[in-house]
């Protein structure tokens, strides 16, 4: 019985790396920009009290704000990348933790900055862009601060504010800390008695097995393990919810939900709208769970039963050269200019493929300014495949957004994050149906699609939701215990998954293991993104080039408008249910073409 071996990070191949020396050669390098940096402090320390005396003043201190920027954003890249590379490496923890420090003193310099706007008079403001045209370009900025004066505080109750900032990040650092460096799993076992290791990027995997003894093992090896720390994870995820309502008070928010969806100029609403949509759309959802435990053939469904593909016989698996090739077949309708974009991240240090000890877990792109990093950790499945083009989308969108916008605009809001990730997923769902003829890959691949939509639309509404409620309990002063938690997401499961599906005691535990409960109300944007990026795609496979090019422009946008009117321009309206509704109708829809087909 063999046990397979991740490699130590030093035994990865050199062009399985992302570049990360294209922001700092070393270490030394690194410490050197970092203590450059520190003079940014005093010089910012010189404007205190003086942004409303000229035009001049103003713009000189807006355009010291942007080569800070400029200045952090290698900084934090570099620190962040290179502990994610090996969360285990206490020097690089200390270098995201000194970064991290010095953006706090910053920002409790510059803690005059938004009550100094805000004190300049309209008529004032207004000569400023007649002395100083060059101002216009921050208007819009200077606006977006203006427009939040209920919400913002006095000089000394700012600067408090943003000296509580490092504090603020402890919970999702003692998360990220116990979750990918501390957390050890048993090794599951399949039903021949081999061994195989669990760890973050092992899991779906082994839960996508067709051996169900070994899908059952790792659920339970996984589930053990956070059984144990139920009360760690529940204090940590209570202090979350109990800082982001600090934040909420203090800025006179009625609620987190206000507080996190006002930066991104998003109307609450959208957030009740989405899930009120899903529950009113739950019968496509029953529906495909019945069809999942009919097609497995199981008297009941588990949770250890929703990832394994429901077509047997078909075991899609790919190099990830192959992945690439195909990313970049599937991705050809958005023109040769986005495809040159994908090739120049394929050959040029853009991508960290593949699982190393102490390697954070998951995916993601960070989108820097010499060029974007996308953390993979491939191990060829299908998953992997839309892994790749759904990071590669984030990557572009960031990458166009640093080229055409200006540095105060570059940094899309989190609400169009996810579309442009997940526009390349349809993209990618449409093209492979496209060339498959195989009756029972077909069925594999629809059965994927909407897998997706479960996983998107579906699960991570409900994320969405838990994540509400519990911020809730907490504006009510109600425990946020481990075992209201556990009771809390198990309801939630009963009501989104139906009655043909059994709850496992087990799954209660899951919310102690998602990332995304630290991201502030993070996760209903994969839902409303999906929605939309299943718009935009089937615009752009109709439309062709006018609808490619409305789709770049939106790219290339940046937060260079409000994410709403961003969207509008591309195509798709996000103000009411419509695109999550039809979204489900398309689910509903896949679900009658693979029950035809498994017929």
């Amino acid at each position: 019985m063999e046990t397979m071996q991740i490699p130590a990070r030093a035994d990865v191949a050199a062009q399985d790396k992302w570049a990360i020396h294209d922001l700092f050669a070393t270490d030394e390098d690194w410490r050197a920009a970092l203590a450059a940096a520190k003079e940014y402090v005093p010089q910012v320390q010189a404007f205190r009290g003086r942004l409303g005396e000229s035009a001049e003043t103003l713009l000189d201190y807006l355009r010291l704000d942007d080569a800070i920027s400029l200045a952090f954003d290698a900084l934090v890249h570099y620190a962040q990348r290179k502990s994610d590379e090996d969360t285990r490496v206490a020097a690089y923890q200390e270098m995201v933790s000194q970064v991290t420090r010095l953006a706090v003193e910053l920002q409790s310099a510059a803690a005059f900055q938004t009550p100094e706007l805000l004190a300049i008079p309209d008529d004032t403001l207004a000569g400023f862009y007649q002395t100083a045209p060059e101002l216009e370009l921050y208007r819009l900025n200077i606006d977006r601060v203006r427009r939040r004066r209920a919400h913002v505080l006095s000089d000394k109750e700012e600067a408090l504010l943003a000296a509580a900032g490092e504090m603020a990040a402890a919970p999702d650092d003692v998360f990220s800390m116990l979750n990918d460096a501390d957390l050890k799993f048993p090794d599951a076992v399949d039903k021949d008695g081999n061994k195989h290791p669990v760890t973050h990027g092992t899991y779906i995997p082994l839960m996508q097995s067709y051996d169900r003894a070994l899908r059952k093992s790792a659920f339970d090896s996984l589930y053990s393990v956070y059984g144990q720390f139920r009360n760690t994870a529940a204090s940590i995820l209570s202090a979350q919810m109990k800082q982001l309502l600090f934040f909420s008070n203090a800025r006179k928010y009625p609620s987190t939900l206000a507080a996190a969806l006002d930066g991104t100029e998003v109307d609450p609403q959208i957030y009740h709208n989405l899930i009120d949509a899903v529950h009113r759309s739950f019968a496509p959802m029953y529906r495909y769970v019945a069809l999942r435990r009919r097609a497995l053939g199981v008297d009941a469904l588990h949770m250890y039963d929703l990832y394994v593909p429901v077509v047997e016989g078909v075991e899609m698996k790919f190099t990830f050269d192959e992945a690439k090739e195909i990313a970049l077949k599937a991705l050809a309708p958005l023109g040769e200019d986005y495809l040159n974009l994908l090739r120049e991240g394929f050959a040029n240090g853009w991508i960290d493929v593949y699982e190393n000890e102490g390697k954070r877990s998951g995916a993601y792109s960070a989108g820097a300014r010499v060029h974007p990093f996308v953390l993979l950790n491939f191990k060829g499945t299908l998953d992997d495949v839309f892994t790749l083009v759904h990071e590669m989308g984030h990557a572009i969108h960031s990458y166009l957004s640093n080229k055409h916008q200006p540095t105060a605009y570059q940094d899309y809001v989190i609400f169009v994050a996810e579309v442009a990730s997940t526009c390349n997923e349809a993209l990618l769902m449409e093209y492979l149906l496209s060339v498959t003829e195989d009756i029972k890959q077909r069925a594999y691949l629809i059965n994927h699609f909407l897998e997706q939509f479960r996983g998107t639309l579906y699960r991570q509404t409900m994320f969405a939701e838990f994540e509400l409620r519990v911020n809730e309990m907490t504006q009510r002063g109600e425990g946020t215990t481990a075992e209201a938690l556990c009771a809390l997401y198990k309801d939630l499961n009963v009501q989104y998954f139906g009655p043909d599906m059994v709850v496992d005691d087990e799954i209660a535990l899951e919310w102690a293991r998602i990332p995304h409960f630290y991201y502030d109300y993070y996760v209903y944007q994969y839902a409303t993104g999906y929605a939309a990026a299943i718009a935009l795609s089937r615009r752009i496979l109709r439309e062709g080039e006018r609808a490619v090019r409305d789709y770049l422009g939106f790219l290339s946008g940046g937060c260079s408008a409000d994410p709403i009117t961003l969207l509008r321009g591309a195509g798709v309206d996000m103000r009411g249910s419509a695109p999550v509704e039809d979204a489900t109708r398309l689910f509903d829809e896949l679900i009658g073409e693979m029950e035809a087909l498994l017929a």
